[in-house]
């Protein structure tokens, strides 16, 4: 059975990860917490890494919550323009407005990928594609049995069958 980490269960832990987090050498910190040099090097490749990835990731997520936040307070300003517009018959600014809420509706949709502007591709119809299934093809023309297999595989995956 493995040992646990020393520097894991070290009282200072948190204060450990700081340091080393904030670009302090193994050396220094094994000497300000008294741990070996050797269990902060491992600590910090086997467990900082991880723990600094997600600490990374709750970061971004934070973030893009904030801005979630803040595009939701610009989309009710925008809003309550609109219904000011709608209410001095300015359809000018009633127009500015709509077009605004959907600026704000879709970068809304960016952050949270209910949009994705990602073109899709057709791959049956890509001329990569029909290229290369000539070669597996001509490949397979010695081999019926695997041109035959290898085909109905390929036509299941064209046609969504797996």
């Amino acid at each position: 059975m493995p040992r646990a980490c020393s520097t894991c269960q070290h009282p200072e832990r948190a204060a450990i990860d700081r340091a080393l987090a904030g670009g302090a050498s193994n050396r220094r910190v094994a000497a300000l917490y008294g741990v070996s040099e050797a269990s902060i090097r491992r600590h910090k490749s086997n467990h900082l890494a991880r723990k600094l990835v997600l600490a990374e990731k709750a970061a971004v997520v934070a973030e893009a919550d904030n801005l979630l936040d803040r595009l939701e307070a610009l989309q009710s300003r925008t809003l309550a323009i609109l219904e000011a517009a709608e209410q001095e018959r300015d359809h000018r600014m009633a127009l500015a407005a709509i077009a605004q809420a959907r600026r704000n509706l879709e970068v809304v949709g960016e952050i949270t990928k209910e949009l994705d502007r990602a073109g899709t591709i057709k791959l049956e119809l890509s001329p990569e594609w029909l290229q290369l299934r000539g070669v597996i093809v001509a490949a397979l023309a010695p081999h019926p049995a695997a041109l035959d297999s290898v085909r109905r595989a390929l036509e299941g995956r064209v046609n969504g069958r797996a």
